[in-house]
């Protein structure tokens, strides 16, 4: 498991490039034309001074990783202990839906959540009496980490979740455990001691499902043991069990990134095998024709030792079927299927000055002089649009007709909206794969492969009004 070594000089230059910390970072990123390296560059600034090729080939669902960058001030500007506090002050945090306080001592992990508000005279007499602070949903409370993890799950091509973690000095919050996620660890403030240890069985290798709470006596020796200081980053692959506590001389601030639940090749297959087969028993009467008579009296498991050359017929059936589902397997609509729940699960992107001064949102319709202004969206052939970002939407052919799912109108907290989708004429179609397959670059209006000008200003003008399009140049002066 490599280690960056403190202050060398790959890790000072790269903390250099950053600029001011994880905001310097994405202030940088701003600046970039496309979604698609914005979430590249993000990744690679995450993991630096390992390139990313190294940590896929090396650690990506293997090992876990140690990187130790001595530069406290590498996540600057990510989350803080102030902001913790700021949360709470703003009366939009909940224990239990927001909030868990947690406690672990003597082998015992407990929860105190009371209901209700967590009032920040409650929840800072919780921690200085030794309770850690676990907010689960820092991306509605903290527009810096909603930046970060909506850049980033483009990259993954899966939802990225964080949590962070807020632990007295000399205490531990949570028992050992494993988790169902790719875990990232960026410690913000203080430090904490952590230890991880491999999993235990094969059945524990990258597992579907978190664990329940372990005891120290069903752990063996750990693989790791470090102490992380700010700035510091441990990855750890799912499946791998971890505990984290305090030393008596600092409180520690961690936030934890996560991706990669449920989105394994098994997932695919638990939608992909039942549309295979009911498509099979639908074309083909080989899956329709009834079982042997007798199948009973030769198969089962009271049956399994019996040699009978009927046994051997039925299995080379059944393994038969099975192969030939592949012929029928919708792997592109499985796939696609997939990606709408992707993109429910996904964050709204956060959009740049630029990016308000050019799309939907900051149009400057409003109420003046006893009536609405500037209320018309004046989209003409000429306009130059493209798309907001590259990830933002996804065309599914389903039974109902042709629906766009897109994420510009998702909430920040996980699912709290519905899944957002237009029902799309097919016609459209064409249009929409154009300016996906020519994005980042701005095309005109007139230049959409739709059949008529109409149609073209009326497939930018439906984009537009949902964020999901962007003109070159505002189409209002302000």
């Amino acid at each position: 498991r490599p280690e960056a070594p403190a202050g060398s000089p790959e890790v000072k230059r790269r903390g250099e490039d950053g600029g001011g910390g994880a905001a310097g970072v994405l202030r940088r990123l701003g600046r970039l034309e496309d979604s698609r390296q914005r979430a590249a560059e993000l990744f690679r600034w995450l993991v630096a001074p390992v390139p990313p090729a190294e940590f896929l080939g090396r650690h990506w669902e293997r090992a876990p990783l140690l990187v130790r960058r001595g530069d406290p001030h590498y996540y600057a500007g990510l989350f803080s202990t102030a902001d913790f506090d700021a949360a709470l002050r703003g009366g939009e945090v909940h224990f239990g839906t927001h909030l868990d306080v947690t406690s672990y001592a003597e082998g015992v992990r407990e929860t105190h959540n009371p209901s209700g508000r967590a009032l920040p005279a409650v929840v800072w007499d919780f921690y200085q009496n030794g309770c850690s602070l676990r907010l689960l949903c820092p991306q509605a409370f903290s527009t810096t980490v909603w930046h970060f993890l909506s850049i980033l799950q483009e990259h993954f091509g899966s939802m990225a979740g964080a949590n962070t973690y807020l632990t007295p000095p000399g205490t531990q919050g949570f028992a050992p455990h494993y988790d169902d996620i790719e875990a990232f660890v960026l410690q913000l403030e203080g430090k904490k001691r952590w230890r991880v240890y491999a999993p235990r069985t094969d059945a524990e290798v990258l597992p579907q499902f978190s664990s329940a709470n372990l005891t120290q006596a069903e752990l063996g020796k750990p693989m790791l043991e470090t102490v992380l200081e700010a700035g510091d980053l441990l990855y750890f692959p799912r499946g791998f069990i971890h505990q984290g506590n305090c030393l008596p001389d600092s409180h520690s601030l961690h936030i934890t990134v996560s991706s990669y639940q449920r989105n394994s090749w098994g997932d695919l297959l638990e939608k992909l095998l039942p549309a295979a087969l009911q498509m099979a028993l639908e074309e083909d009467v080989e899956y329709r024709q009834g079982l042997p008579m007798d199948c009973l009296r030769y198969m089962g498991v009271t049956n399994s030792d019996t040699t009978d050359t009927r046994r051997a017929a039925f299995v080379e059936k059944v393994q038969s079927l099975i192969k030939k589902l592949i012929d029928y397997a919708p792997i592109d609509a499985a796939v696609d299927q997939r990606a709408k729940s992707f993109l429910h699960d996904c964050l709204p992107p956060v959009l740049t000055q630029s990016d308000k001064a050019q799309s939907v949102y900051g149009f400057p319709a409003r109420w003046q002089g006893g009536g609405p202004r500037d209320v018309d969206i004046l989209m003409t052939k000429d306009t130059e649009v493209r798309l907001l970002r590259h990830g933002i939407i996804r065309l599914c052919n389903e039974e109902a007709g042709v629906m766009l799912y897109y994420t510009t109108e998702n909430s920040r907290v996980y699912h709290k909206e519905e899944p957002k989708f237009l029902e799309i004429d097919p016609e459209y179609t064409d249009g929409i794969e154009f300016l996906l397959s020519s994005y980042p670059n701005h095309v005109s209006v007139n230049s959409l492969p739709c059949e008529t000008l109409e149609d073209k200003i009326s497939l930018a003008m439906l984009l537009f009004e949902k964020g999901i399009l962007i003109t070159k140049k505002p189409l209002v002066q302000v």
